[in-house]
This record gives C-alpha cells, sequence and structure tokens, in this order.
C-alpha cells in the first residue's frame, strides 16, 4: 500500500465516531474471535496511537510480517468501507436502493429471474418515491436486460411498458444534468473571479447564462430539475450583484425542500447551501430582521436533524454558522463582541477536522481580519492578512486576494507607518491594476493616501469629506458597488471625520435603522 493510501486509512480510522468503531468491531470479529483477526488488531494499534508507525505495529504484533503489511492494509481499509456502508443503508435512502439492486444482481446470476424481477420492481418504486432518478432508470435497464432473457406471457405489453419507462426516465436524467452543468459552471466562474466587474464582464456572465439555461416550463419540472434551476439563478444573480434577485431564488430554493420535507432529510447539505445563500443575500440587502429570522434556522439545524452522525453535515453546519454569525456582528456594528468566538473558529481551522479546503479557509483569514479592523485592532488585522497575502496565490477568488492587499494598507495606514505606507501603495497599485481589479473607488483612496504626507494638518479632514462624497456618488454604480460590498469604506471615513471609530459609526447606523 502506497504512502498515500496509508494516509487515507489513517485519516478514514481517525474520522470514525465512537458508534462506528463500535459497529467496525461487532463488523470485524461477527465469525471469529477478535484475537485471531490480524487486521483487526492494526486497526486497534493505529487506533490508538492516532497514525502509523510501521516498526511500533511489527514490534507489538509479532504475528504480523512486514511483506504482509502491503495486503493487510488494503484489506483493513476494504472493511471498513463495508462496515460503514451497512451502517449507512438505515440512514441515506439511495444507500439502501444501491444494496437492493446489488440483491437482485444475485438472484439474477443464481437465474432466480422472477425473484430478481420482483426485487426490482419494488425498489424501482423506492427509486421514484425518493426521486432518485439516475437509479430508477439503472434499475429500468437491468428489467429490460433480464426481460431479454426470461420470456414470459405479458412480455409484448412488458417491453413496452419499460420502454416507455426508459424513454421517460432518459428525458429526466437529461434535462437535470443540462441544469446541474449550468449551476455548476456559474459556481465554478464565481470562484475564479467573484463578483463581475465591469459591462464586459457583465454581458459575458449574461451570454453565458441564456445561452445555457435549457428552455423549460416550471410546472413541468420534477423536484430535482427545479432545484438546479433555482441554483443557476442564484449564482447568476450573486455574481451579477443583483442580490434583490438573488433573494428571491434562494427563497424559492429553500421553499423546495419545505414544500417536500420528504427531501430535506435525503438531500440536507443542499438544504444547508440553499439557507447560506439566502443569508447571504439577505445580508448584502443590508435586511436585517429577515436575516436573524432565517439565521435562527440555521442554529437550530443540529438539533432537528442527525448531525453529528454525518461529518459532512457537521462540517456545512460549523461553516455556515461561523460565515453567518460574523456577518450578524457586521450588520449590528458589533465588531469587538464579534471577536469572542474568533479563538474557537481560529482551533476549527488549524485542526480542520472537516476537511475545509483552502478556499473556504482564505475566506475566514479575510472575514476575521475585517472584524480585526472594525475593532480598530490593526495589528492582528494585519495577522490574519497575512494568511492570504504570503500564501502561493490561488487561482480562485482573485477579489478576496485583491482587497486583502487593500485592507493591509489601509491598517498600516491607521497604525502611522508611512513609510511603509508609500511604498504599498505602489505595490497595491500595481497589483489591483494587474488582476483588473482597480475600480474607480480603490483608485480615489489610492491617490488621497499617496498625497497625504503633502496635505497640511488643518486641510485634512476638508479632504476627508471630499472623498467620501466622490465615494457616495460611485456607491450607485453597479460596477463600482463591489468593492463595499467587503469593507464600509463609507463608514471608515465618516469615522476620520469624526473622529470617531468606525464600529461606533457602523454601530450607530445599524440604530438608527431600527427606530424607523
Amino acid at each position: 500500500m502506497h504512502k498515500q493510501q496509508t494516509d487515507h486509512l489513517v485519516q478514514l480510522i481517525l474520522s470514525l465516531t465512537k458508534a462506528e468503531k463500535r459497529h467496525f468491531r461487532l463488523f470485524a470479529t461477527r465469525n471469529q474471535a477478535s484475537d485471531d483477526i490480524l487486521f483487526l488488531q492494526l486497526f486497534d494499534m493505529i487506533e490508538k496511537h492516532r497514525g502509523y508507525d510501521e516498526a511500533l505495529i511489527l514490534k507489538k504484533i509479532p504475528q504480523i510480517k512486514k511483506r504482509q503489511l502491503s495486503n493487510l492494509k488494503a484489506h483493513l481499509y476494504k472493511q471498513l468501507l463495508m462496515s460503514l456502508r451497512l451502517l449507512s443503508k438505515n440512514n441515506y435512502r439511495d444507500v439502501e436502493i444501491r444494496e437492493k439492486i446489488d440483491y437482485a444482481k444475485v438472484l439474477y446470476v443464481k437465474g432466480l429471474y422472477r425473484q430478481s424481477l420482483e426485487m426490482l420492481d419494488k425498489t424501482k418504486s423506492l427509486a421514484m418515491r425518493f426521486k432518485q432518478y439516475i437509479l430508477a432508470l439503472e434499475i429500468i435497464e437491468f428489467e429490460k436486460l433480464i426481460e431479454s432473457q426470461y420470456i414470459t406471457r405479458s412480455i409484448n405489453t412488458r417491453a413496452e411498458a419499460l420502454t416507455e419507462e426508459a424513454n421517460q426516465m432518459t428525458n429526466i436524467v437529461s434535462r437535470a444534468h443540462l441544469f446541474s452543468n449550468l449551476s455548476l459552471q456559474l459556481y465554478g466562474l464565481y470562484l475564479k473571479v467573484g463578483y463581475v466587474r465591469n459591462e464586459k464582464e457583465h454581458y459575458f456572465v449574461k451570454e453565458f447564462f441564456n445561452a445555457n439555461l435549457p428552455k423549460y416550463q416550471i410546472e413541468e419540472l420534477n423536484f430535482y430539475e427545479k432545484l438546479y434551476l433555482y441554483q443557476s439563478y442564484v449564482w447568476y444573480y450573486h455574481t451579477s450583484q443583483d442580490f434583490l434577485y438573488c433573494y428571491k431564488y434562494a427563497q424559492k430554493w429553500v421553499d423546495l425542500f419545505e414544500d417536500s420535507p420528504e427531501m430535506l432529510e435525503l438531500e440536507a447539505p443542499l438544504y444547508l447551501k440553499g439557507l447560506h445563500n439566502l443569508l447571504s443575500s439577505l445580508f448584502y440587502l443590508n435586511h436585517y430582521e429577515r436575516f436573524v429570522e432565517v439565521n435562527e434556522q440555521l442554529e437550530q439545524f443540529e438539533t432537528v436533524y442527525k448531525v453529528r452522525s454525518n461529518t459532512n453535515l457537521e462540517g456545512m453546519v460549523n461553516l455556515f454558522r461561523y460565515i453567518h454569525r460574523i456577518n450578524l456582528h457586521y450588520l449590528q456594528g458589533t465588531f469587538e463582541e464579534g471577536l469572542t468566538f474568533v479563538p474557537d473558529l481560529i482551533q476549527l481551522i488549524e485542526k480542520n477536522p472537516y476537511n475545509w479546503d483552502p478556499h473556504r479557509i482564505m475566506v475566514f483569514h479575510y472575514r476575521i481580519a475585517c472584524l480585526y479592523f472594525g475593532s480598530s485592532d490593526y495589528d492582528n488585522t494585519i495577522v490574519y492578512l497575512n494568511h492570504i497575502l504570503n500564501a502561493p496565490n490561488p487561482d480562485f477568488r482573485e477579489d478576496i486576494q485583491a482587497f486583502a492587499r487593500f485592507l493591509n494598507l489601509m491598517a498600516h495606514y491607521e497604525l502611522g507607518n508611512m513609510q511603509l505606507v508609500e511604498y504599498l501603495v505602489k505595490s497595491v497599485y500595481r497589483f489591483l491594476n494587474k488582476r483588473e481589479e482597480l475600480h474607480q473607488v480603490l483608485k480615489e483612496i489610492l491617490q488621497f493616501i499617496r498625497r497625504l504626507p503633502r496635505i497640511k494638518k488643518e486641510q485634512i479632514n476638508k479632504e476627508f469629506l471630499k472623498l467620501r462624497d466622490n465615494l457616495v456618488k460611485l456607491e450607485a454604480d453597479p460596477y463600482e458597488r463591489r468593492p463595499f460590498l467587503y469593507l464600509d469604506i463609507i463608514s471608515w471615513l465618516e469615522g476620520k471625520i469624526q473622529g470617531k471609530p468606525i464600529e461606533e459609526i457602523i454601530r450607530q447606523k445599524f440604530l438608527d435603522r431600527q427606530v424607523r
């Protein structure tokens, strides 16, 4: 077993819950005593020592010879997967359906065609009930194979019925693929560049969306077709910064699950993703009351559904929970209060038990940096921005990389590091220009900071006012609005003008909105 495969084995063992470990031991010893099973002893060693130490294993388990280890590890990995699959069939309908298809295959191989067909017929009904159309199509194809060998009196009508079912199911699956492909491509585009930056990019995204959107009648679409359709609209409007329409389709996405509660249990990760996009839209729309309502749904999710037994689901809940807890403090202007849970989040990021990808971690570092900036803790702002600035430039979220450099410049300006600021202005200007992120908003601020050493002290406030007025005008421009999504620059300027921390300015704006 190669090193990578060994690492996979260790990773799998360390990911097991107590219940899964107990089930595996029962599964492994179902036919013989545990002392006689070498792969179980190997499992116990890796689990006990939280890693793979070949020398220690050979010393502690003398029955295992070095030449056996590769095959033994591969066998252990296979046995673990078999145990987990057996445990999963009670929780996941698609696993249960696949198991029944396997049973039908065994009966078919034994020549028990009638029994196999009866098994497939029942399984097909289950697949259709839970909208597992790809599995239903696989079952129909299997039925066609058996019917071609096992001739019955009803073969004529049976052949016609199966042909019609196959055609219908093929159309359903094909249409669903078209919608899901569009959704995935739009999501990939967003991960690459973030929001559209200009008219040219907006035109490209719009043309791409319209050219690839399948023709449809909404009342004719099944659950998954509607789901992927709403996902596609969400990513299209999100990328285009049209958050009102993004909210509209994210709500349709969530409503789709709430209208089909049996699918919520089956596709809980997709429901969570819908809640996340709904919350993101509400955040950008500054719709506080509705945001709080939906966020409560997210916070209560793990008390309603079995999250602890599903690492993927648990990871998503924690991911979205932290994102929107931070967003809630952004909305309320309570940045310092928001820092109270940052140590727990950082510990989670460092341990990374849910295998969060580099994109998620980079965005968290930026969000944490913004919390510190809002709290006027500029040293820690720079610490968390450095996680982004010092990392090899990834090929995703160029917008976050760009704004991290801009926020870093502002933090050094606040600390009074003017010599460094003069150097950083040029560096940031070059980076933004190269990445086509040099919006007029950022250009105005960079030019202002560059002029600062030459501005007389008594003129500073006047210049801040002039800059703020210019930015307020630009905020109405849909393609200049983008920088304001990452940092409330207007509030920062108003804080400089009034001699108040940015947190106090944003907090007061929030309280004023609640009075209206």
